[in-house]
C-alpha cells in the first residue's frame, strides 16, 4: 500500500488505485498522513472539517469515512477485527504506515539523511537527496481538498518544501550545477516574492549561470517590491547577491579579479554568537533546564517566558540553557540586556534592534530610522534561519514585541520578573516559573564555595540558606563573604547575618519581601574596606553597561592601579560583575542598593567622570580629526586619570569600545544637571558617528543634546546640533527632510547671532541645493556661507565651503571657475594641515581632467587623493577617489571597492554615483548590456533619493547601452529623458 499527500490525495494497493471518490474521506485521510503517524483526537478531525460550526452528526459523519478507508485500504481485514492501518487511539485516529509507503515521510526521512551527508561534506550525496525529497511532491499538500488549503498543518508541509528548495538550490550553487536548480527557485521566489533569501538566492544562480540580465531585472524587481510594499530597502542577503553580481565578471572578458583589499565574504551571512559566559559554579536546575528543552521544541517558533522574582538566576538559567542548545541554532544566537529595571532608563526596542540589525551584518547607514522599518528589517534578516533569540530583563510585553521574529525557524527566550501575561496570551509564549533554589541544590552551590565548614555544621548552613530567600545572588554573595573569612566559624557568621537581617527588620515596617536579600547585600557590604564601600556606592550611579579602570579612576578621584584593585575587590566580593579583562558591570538589584547607600558625593564623583570622558572622546577625535579642533568644544584636562589614546588607531578603538557608554552618558547628563556635558560630548563625536556609519546612536545623541540644548537656552548649540542632525541625513539620501532642519538651523543661527553656526547651516544647505539640482541656489547659499566663514576668521570652512563651490560650478560645466575654487580649498587645507578637506578638493579637480581627456594628470591627482584618503582613514573620500580612478582608467575593480564602501556606509548618492561609473566603464569596453543594467540600478538609485544630476547621466548611460545593443528606440528614449534632466538642472552632459 501505498499514500500520496504531497499533491492530490491518492492511494494504491500494489498498482491499483484506491477510489476516494469522497472528498470527505480524501480530507480524513489527508489530515491523518500528515500527522505523521500521530493519532489525531475527534475534535481536532471536526475542527479541521467544519470549524467552529460542525453539524450534529459530525462525529459519526467521521467514523463513517473511517469505516470507508478501512474498507478501501484493508480489503482483507476480518469483520469487527482491529485495524492496523487506521486504529482507534483514544476518541480519535492514526495512520499506522511505514515511511517507505507514505511520501510525507519519505520526504522528511531523506531530508534528514541529506542534512547528515552535507555535515559530513559529502556535498553531492546531500544534492542527490534533496532532489530524490523533491520528487516526492506532485503538486501542492492536499491539492484536491481545498477546503483544507489554510489549515495551518498544510502551510506548514508548504514551507517545509520551500526550506527544502533553498538548502537544494544552496547546495548546488556551491556544486556549480545551477541549471538542474534553477526552475525550483524560479518557482519557490514566485511562491514567496517578498522572501528575501529566496531572491537572493535566485540572484546568485542566475549569476552562477551567466544570467547576468535576468539577476539585475530580478534584483531591481524586489528592490521596487519592498519599497512599494512594506516601505523598507533590501537587506543585506540582498545586498550582498546584488555586490556579487556587480563583481562577477562576465563570462567572454578578462576583467581582473575584485580588488585584494575586500576581504568580506560576502557569500556567508554572518553568524551572531552573543551569549553571555555562563556564570561560574552553576549549580541545579535541571528541572528548569529539561523544561526548556520541552518548551523550546524548535518546531514552530516558540516563545518561552523565563519568570521569576529577583535575583533567583533567571539570567544564569537562560543563558546556561542557551549555551546547551546552540547547536540547534546553527545561524546564530543573539543576546540583549533590555535593563528592564535599570533605575536609570530600560533600553528601548529601537537600541534593541539596531544592535541585532549590526550583528546580522547590516551597515550602520542602513539602518532605518523607525521602530517599524527596523522591525521589519530585522524579521526579514531573520527569515528562515535557525536562530535563538535571548530577550534578558525584560520589563513590558511592548518592549519585547518589537523584537520577536517572524520566522518560525527562530526561537526566543525571555527573562522578566513580570508573569507578561500579555506575551502568553496573544502571541502563545510559554512560560517557565523559576521557584527559589531548592534546599538541596542551594546546600550543594553554598558547599562548592565555602568548603567543608558547611559540612561541618549542617545547621548553620541551613540557617544561611533561610537567611539568603534561598535566591542564588545572595548565596553568592553571603558565601564570598564566608570564603573570604576561612578562620571563622560558619555558625558566628551567620549569626552576624541575623543581626543584619533584624536591623533591617525594625528600619522596614512593611515587611518588604526583599529584606532578606538587602541584609545579604548589607552584610556583605559593611564587611567591606572603607574604600572600596565608598567604591560601590558611586558605582551605582555610572550610567552605561560597564565600567573600566580609568572610568572608575575619575570616579572615585583615585589613580587607575587604585581604582582597579578597588574593583577587583567588589569582583571578589560578587558586587560587580566582571564581562571583559578590565571591565566591570552590576546587577540591576546591585545598583539599585548602592544608589539608595549614597552619601552626597555622587554628584561631584559624576561631574568628575563626565569631565574625564569628554576629554577623552575630545583628544580620540582631535587625533582622528586634527584639523577640525577648533569647531569642537574645548575642554580643560580634568585632574583625574585619562586613558592615552595614541595614534588614529587607538582613538578609533576607544572610541569603538565606549560608543554604547557615550551614549548612555550623553542621555544622563541631558537630564541630571550636566546639559553642557550633553552637547559638547555630542558636537564632539560627530565627525566619529558620522563617518563610521553610526546613525541610529548619533540620532540618540542628537536628540537629547537638542533637548539639553534648549533646556538651556543655547541657541548656537542647538542650531549646530541640529546642522549635524541634517548632515546624517544627508548621508544617507534624505534630502528633503535634510533641507527642513537646516533651514531651522539657519534662522536661529541669525537670530543668536552666531555667524560659525549660520556659515555652516548655509554650507550644507547649499549642498542639499547641489544633490537636488538646483545649482544657482546652492553657490548663492555657499557664497553667503563663504563671506561669513572670512568674517570668522575659520579658515577650515572658509576651504570647505570653496570646495563646494568648485562642486557645483563643475556640475554646471563651468571648468575653469570650478579649477580655480578647487584649487584655493586645496592650498588652504595644506596650509592648515587639513589632509581630508585636501583630498576631497583633488577628488573633483581630478573630475575637471578627466572631463578635458587629460588622463595622465586626472588619474595622478585620483591616485594622490585616495593615498591621503587611506592614510586617514577617510572611508567616503576612498570610495569617491577610487570611483574617480576606475572611471579614468576604465578598470572596474577600482570601481565595485567604491561601490563596496559605499554600501558599507549606507550612501546611497555616493552608491548612485559609482553604479553609474560602472555601466559607464562596461558600455565602453564592450559589455553594454551589463553597462546597461548597471545604470538602471543608478537610475532607481538616484530617483528614490531626488539625485537629479545622476538620473540624468544614468537616462545617458541607458541611452549609450541601448544604442550599442541595437535598440534605437530605446536609445532615443533615454536621450530625451538625459537632455531634459540636464536641461532643467542646468548641467552639460548631453
Amino acid at each position: 500500500m501505498r499514500i500520496q499527500v504531497l499533491g492530490p490525495v491518492r492511494a494504491w494497493l500494489g498498482d491499483a488505485p484506491v477510489e476516494l471518490t469522497s472528498a470527505g474521506r480524501r480530507a480524513v485521510l489527508g489530515l491523518l498522513a500528515v500527522a505523521g503517524g500521530q493519532p489525531l483526537g475527534q475534535a481536532e478531525l471536526i475542527g479541521a472539517l467544519w470549524g467552529d460550526r460542525p453539524p450534529p452528526s459530525a462525529a459519526n459523519v467521521i467514523q463513517t469515512h473511517v469505516k470507508h478507508l478501512r474498507r478501501l485500504l484493508e480489503p482483507g481485514r476480518a469483520f469487527r477485527s482491529h485495524s492496523a492501518v487506521l486504529p482507534r487511539v483514544g476518541d480519535g485516529y492514526a495512520l499506522r504506515v511505514s515511511d517507505a509507503n507514505l511520501d510525507l515521510l519519505c520526504f522528511r526521512r531523506l531530508l534528514a539523511e541529506a542534512a547528515a551527508a552535507q555535515r559530513t561534506g559529502e556535498l553531492r550525496t546531500a544534492a542527490r537527496m534533496l532532489a530524490e525529497a523533491l520528487a516526492q511532491w506532485r503538486g501542492a499538500p492536499l491539492m484536491d481538498v481545498p477546503a483544507l488549503a489554510g489549515h495551518p498543518k498544510i502551510l506548514a508541509l508548504a514551507e517545509e518544501r520551500h526550506v527544502a528548495v533553498g538548502r537544494y538550490g544552496e547546495l548546488m550553487i556551491a556544486l556549480g550545477a545551477v541549471s538542474e536548480v534553477l526552475p525550483a527557485l524560479e518557482e519557490a521566489a514566485a511562491a514567496q516574492p517578498l522572501d528575501e533569501a529566496g531572491q537572493a538566492r535566485l540572484i546568485r544562480a542566475y549569476t552562477a549561470a551567466g544570467r547576468r540580465a535576468k539577476a539585475f531585472a530580478t534584483f531591481h524587481d524586489i528592490r521596487h517590491r519592498l519599497a512599494d510594499e512594506l516601505g523598507v530597502d533590501p537587506g543585506p542577503e540582498l545586498a550582498a547577491a546584488h555586490t556579487a553580481l556587480l563583481r562577477e565578471p562576465a563570462a567572454t572578458t578578462g576583467e581582473s579579479p575584485p580588488a585584494p583589499t575586500i576581504t568580506t565574504d560576502e557569500g556567508v551571512r554572518p553568524k551572531p554568537a552573543q551569549l553571555p559566559a555562563v556564570v561560574a559554579g552553576f549549580t541545579g536546575r535541571d528541572g528548569e533546564l529539561a523544561a526548556l528543552d520541552r518548551l523550546v521544541t524548535g518546531g514552530d517558533q516558540v516563545i518561552v517566558t523565563v519568570c521569576g522574582t529577583a535575583g533567583v538566576g533567571k539570567t544564569a538559567l537562560a543563558v546556561r540553557w542557551a549555551h546547551r542548545a546552540r547547536a540547534r541554532f546553527p545561524d546564530g544566537q543573539l543576546h540583549v540586556n533590555l535593563r528592564g529595571y535599570d533605575t536609570e532608563a530600560p533600553m528601548s526596542p529601537e537600541d534593541a534592534l539596531a544592535g541585532f540589525l549590526r550583528a546580522l551584518g547590516m551597515p550602520g547607514g542602513d539602518i532605518p530610522p523607525g521602530r517599524d522599518d527596523r522591525a521589519a528589517a530585522y524579521r526579514s534578516l531573520l527569515d528562515g534561519r535557525r536562530m535563538l533569540v535571548v530577550l534578558d530583563n525584560a520589563a513590558t510585553v511592548e518592549q519585547i514585541r518589537p523584537l520577536l521574529p517572524g520566522t518560525a525557524s527562530c526561537a526566543v527566550v525571555v527573562t522578566s520578573r513580570d508573569m507578561l501575561p500579555g506575551l502568553v496570551a496573544r502571541h502563545g509564549a510559554g512560560r517557565l516559573v523559576v521557584p527559589l533554589l531548592p534546599g538541596g541544590e542551594a546546600l550543594t552551590l553554598i558547599t562548592r564555595l565555602i568548603g567543608d565548614r558547611v559540612r561541618d555544621d549542617p545547621a548553620a548552613a541551613s540557617d544561611l540558606i533561610g537567611r539568603c530567600a534561598r535566591l542564588p545572588l545572595a548565596l553568592r554573595i553571603a558565601a564570598e563573604r564566608a570564603a573570604g573569612r576561612p578562620e571563622t566559624p560558619l555558625r558566628d557568621l551567620v549569626a552576624e547575618l541575623a543581626d543584619e537581617s533584624r536591623r533591617l527588620e525594625l528600619l522596614n515596617a512593611d515587611g518588604d519581601p526583599y529584606t532578606g536579600v538587602g541584609a545579604v547585600f548589607s552584610w556583605s557590604y559593611r564587611q567591606l574596606p572603607p574604600a572600596a564601600a565608598r567604591a560601590f556606592r558611586l558605582l551605582g550611579l555610572v550610567p552605561g553597561p560597564d565600567t573600566g579602570g580609568y572610568a572608575a579612576a575619575a570616579l572615585l578621584g583615585t589613580d587607575v592601579p587604585e581604582a582597579a584593585a578597588l574593583l577587583e575587590v567588589l569582583a571578589r566580593a560578587h558586587l560587580v560583575q566582571p564581562v571583559t579583562a578590565g571591565r566591570y558591570t552590576q546587577h540591576d538589584l546591585l545598583r539599585a542598593y548602592a544608589k539608595d547607600r549614597e552619601r552626597g558625593e555622587g554628584d561631584q564623583a559624576l561631574g568628575r567622570h563626565a569631565d574625564a570622558v569628554l576629554y577623552t572622546a575630545t583628544r580620540a577625535m582631535d587625533t582622528l580629526h586634527p584639523a577640525e579642533q577648533h569647531r569642537r568644544p574645548r575642554v580643560e584636562q580634568p585632574d583625574a586619570p585619562v586613558p592615552p589614546v595614541g595614534d588614529t588607531a587607538g582613538a578609533q578603538a576607544w572610541l569603538d569600545r565606549e560608543r554604547d557608554n557615550l551614549v548612555a552618558l550623553v542621555a544622563h547628563t541631558a537630564v541630571h544637571g550636566r546639559p553642557g556635558h550633553a552637547v559638547g560630548l555630542t558636537l564632539t563625536l560627530l565627525r566619529y558617528l558620522e563617518s563610521g556609519g553610526h546613525y541610529p546612536e548619533a540620532v540618540v545623541m542628537h536628540e537629547h543634546a537638542v533637548r539639553a540644548a534648549r533646556l538651556t537656552g543655547d541657541t548656537a548649540a542647538e542650531a549646530q546640533l541640529l546642522t549635524n542632525l541634517a548632515v546624517m541625513d544627508v548621508q544617507q539620501g534624505h534630502y528633503e527632510r535634510a533641507e527642513t532642519v537646516l533651514r531651522r538651523a539657519v534662522t536661529l543661527a541669525r537670530a543668536c547671532g552666531d555667524h560659525a553656526a549660520q556659515a555652516r547651516a548655509l554650507g550644507n544647505l547649499g549642498h542639499v541645493d547641489q544633490w537636488r539640482g538646483r545649482y544657482d541656489d546652492a553657490a548663492d547659499r555657499l557664497r553667503e556661507s563663504l563671506a561669513l566663514c572670512r568674517l570668522t576668521g575659520d579658515r577650515a570652512a572658509e576651504a570647505r565651503a570653496l570646495g563646494n563651490l568648485g562642486q557645483v560650478f563643475r556640475r554646471q560645466g563651468h571648468d575653469e571657475q570650478a579649477a580655480a575654487y578647487l584649487s584655493e580649498s586645496a592650498r588652504i587645507c595644506r596650509d592648515i594641515g587639513d589632509a581630508v578637506g585636501e583630498g576631497y578638493a583633488l577628488v573633483s579637480l581630478g573630475d575637471i581632467a578627466a572631463r578635458q581627456r587629460d588622463t595622465r594628470r586626472a588619474a595622478r591627482v585620483h591616485r594622490e587623493a585616495l593615498a591621503i584618503f587611506r592614510r586617514t582613514n577617510e572611508r567616503a573620500g576612498t570610495a569617491l577617489a577610487l570611483d574617480g580612478l576606475g572611471a579614468v582608467t576604465q578598470d572596474t575593480v577600482f570601481l565595485r571597492e567604491a561601490l563596496e564602501i559605499f554600501q558599507r556606509l549606507g550612501e546611497r548618492a555616493g552608491e548612485a554615483r559609482v553604479t553609474n561609473s560602472l555601466g559607464e566603464v562596461l558600455t565602453v569596453t564592450g559589455q553594454p548590456a551589463d553597462g546597461r543594467d548597471h545604470h538602471r540600478a543608478a537610475l532607481a538609485l538616484a530617483t528614490g533619493t531626488g539625485d537629479r544630476y545622476e538620473t540624468a547621466r544614468a537616462h545617458a548611460g541607458l541611452a549609450r547601452a541601448a544604442e550599442a545593443l541595437g535598440d534605437p528606440g530605446a536609445a532615443e528614449h533615454h536621450r530625451e529623458q538625459a537632455r531634459s534632466g540636464y536641461a532643467a538642472i542646468g548641467a552639460p552632459g548631453w
